[in-house]
């Protein structure tokens, strides 16, 4: 007999591999205050108020200026591989970065539009934590 899972079980299944949908979702309704509320708290929380925000900030500033790998992030960097993939990986899922070719190697991450659009909130979010950028200590 073939035992098949609750459709709730496999709809999140689904959704939890696909967070490009829930992001999806989540802009159907671009523009409201509330969207910009929800987003600054979500950049406060990723970049803020968690250990790993100073390396996802790099990641975002770098993607500003330069579409690029996760192998050629970790080299600009100067961070494990394994570490940018992490980050990478909890910036899809909230809907901040896109991977072209998603799941081939060398795929090329892109910031989405809502990122784009959120640039002047990072900055203002980076200048009142004062904390100083990954990028400037590894030239030092």
């Amino acid at each position: 007999m073939i035992r098949i899972p609750p459709l709730s079980l496999r709809l999140s299944e689904v959704l939890h591999r696909t967070p490009v949908l829930i992001s999806g979702i989540r802009n159907t309704q671009s523009g409201s205050p509330n969207d910009e509320k929800h987003l600054r708290r979500l950049l406060w929380y990723l970049l803020g108020g968690t250990r790993g925000g100073p390396n996802r900030a790099e990641i975002i500033k770098t993607l500003q200026n330069r579409p690029s790998n996760a192998n050629q992030l970790a080299e600009i960097l100067r961070v494990d591989y394994k570490t940018i993939q992490h980050h990478i990986r909890i910036l899809e899922e909230n809907g901040l970065v896109s991977l072209a070719n998603k799941g081939s190697y060398g795929a090329v991450l892109f910031l989405t539009t809502k990122m784009e659009e959120a640039i002047p909130i990072l900055d203002e979010i980076w200048s009142r934590i004062g904390t100083r950028k990954i990028s400037e200590t590894a030239k030092e």
